[in-house]
């Protein structure tokens, strides 16, 4: 399926005290490059907003392989699993400067009606925007 690479700049508080990247701080980038890849598209977060489409994350799944540094620009290679039903998978791939695998992941994010609070199908216009 379609992929994008985001590159990431790690800022100071985002490490630890052992100068390495927090975990916590990897969900973030995820989104960030999840985020981007969606606008590389066409689809915009906020319209989908305006539209009273949510998308939460229902499950988020890490695994961290190496640790990555202040000031290191981390490059994010996000693709698509499947095309979204109720749900829409993405896989992750994150790499230090040097190309090594620093973290794999895996969202689950579930199309919602913002009213409603229900799952919806994902609208037509996000799935033409995939399938193209």
């Amino acid at each position: 399926m379609k992929s994008h690479e985001t590159f990431v700049k790690v800022r100071y508080a985002e490490t630890d005290q052992m100068g390495v990247v927090h975990h916590g701080n990897y969900p973030q980038y995820l989104e960030i490059a999840r985020i981007d890849w969606l606008e590389a598209l066409g689809i915009s977060y906020k319209n989908m907003e305006k539209e009273g489409i949510m998308l939460p994350v229902f499950e988020l799944n890490l695994k961290y392989h190496k640790p990555v540094t202040f000031h290191e620009n981390i490059r994010v290679v996000t693709r698509l699993r499947d095309l979204p039903n109720v749900k829409i998978i993405f896989d992750y791939e994150v790499f230090n400067e040097q190309g090594e695998l620093v973290t794999s992941a895996t969202s689950v994010l579930v199309f919602m009606d913002a009213n409603s609070r229900r799952p919806i199908r994902c609208p037509k216009f996000i799935l033409d925007k995939l399938e193209n």
